[in-house]
């Protein structure tokens, strides 16, 4: 190895790949292949009155969710999310995948939710958005994605076995 291919700092070694003779071969011609436009994975979901559908779930909570272009009014079982939801934070809750989004106000949404309590039905219907949302504007998945709002809360309430007072606490224990 002569003295020249040494390296001892990085502008060497700039030199170094500079002078380096090309190891493809000019008779070798590539066809241009032109760069297609970032198509969206999904496709576009919705039914013939221009709503998307999704089902949401937390705890013991489903909720079935319809959105649709409109001034951003929230329907939960035929009442207003004032007055189904009247703690600020569930409604902050429900209006979270809009905002990550950028779409505040710009949806109608018409819910129905079953089971659970208030909490979980507010977790179901942030779920349930999320995921219409998706489908009706599927460039939107990834900045909803990133925010973790699409994915299922696996979390549930354990059982209650025999023998124990609830799921895992045990009666008292007396000694006498």
């Amino acid at each position: 190895m002569a003295d020249t291919d040494t390296v001892s700092s990085l502008a060497d070694l700039k030199d170094l790949a500079a002078s380096a003779p090309e190891t493809v071969s000019d008779d070798i011609e590539t066809p241009f292949v032109p760069a297609a436009p970032p198509a969206p994975l999904r496709d576009r979901e919705v039914d013939a009155q221009g709503r998307s559908y999704a089902t949401g779930r937390r705890k013991d909570a489903v909720a079935r969710v319809w959105i649709k272009p409109g001034s951003g009014k929230i329907t939960v079982n035929g009442r207003d999310q004032d007055v189904y939801f009247a703690r600020p934070t569930l409604r902050l809750v429900i209006n979270q995948p809009f905002q990550v989004a950028g779409r505040d106000g710009a949806y109608d949404v018409i819910c129905t939710v079953k089971g659970g309590g208030l909490s979980g039905q507010a977790g179901a219907v942030k779920h349930g958005i999320a995921q219409a949302l998706s489908k009706f504007e599927p460039q939107l998945r990834t900045a909803v994605k990133a925010a973790g709002f699409l994915t299922r809360d696996p979390r549930v309430v354990e059982r209650k076995k025999y023998g124990r007072a609830k799921a895992r606490k045990s009666f008292q224990f007396s000694k006498r």
